[in-house]
């Protein structure tokens, strides 16, 4: 993996807190797959949308819960486009009053 050879001591410190936070907890692994898969396709990670499908295949998620997870991981993102929309609003509203001047 790139990066693991240039800081070994700092890679290894990820991966065990990301091994940590994985693992069987209050949440399951397979909720936490589809955590992991919704903020996946949030952040637009190629490489973690591919890795935390199939491990939430391999902790037992079914096609319909994984598709869940892609409507809410959706729902986010639009509800994030809507709660931004007041700049681009006043933005509009600023260029219309000064180009009536």
């Amino acid at each position: 993996m790139i990066g693991c050879d240039l800081a070994p001591e700092d890679f290894k410190a990820f991966f065990n807190f990301t091994t940590k936070a994985g693992a069987e907890g209050e949440l399951s692994v397979k909720e936490k797959e589809l955590i992991l898969v919704a903020v996946s396709l949030i952040t637009g990670c190629p490489y973690c949308i591919d890795s935390h499908v199939k491990n939430a295949k391999k902790a037992g998620a079914t096609k319909e819960e994984v598709g869940e997870a892609v409507f809410v991981a959706s729902a986010l993102n639009a509800g994030s486009a809507f709660t931004k929309s007041p700049i681009a609003l006043t933005l509009i509203n600023k260029l219309i009053i000064r180009s009536r001047t």
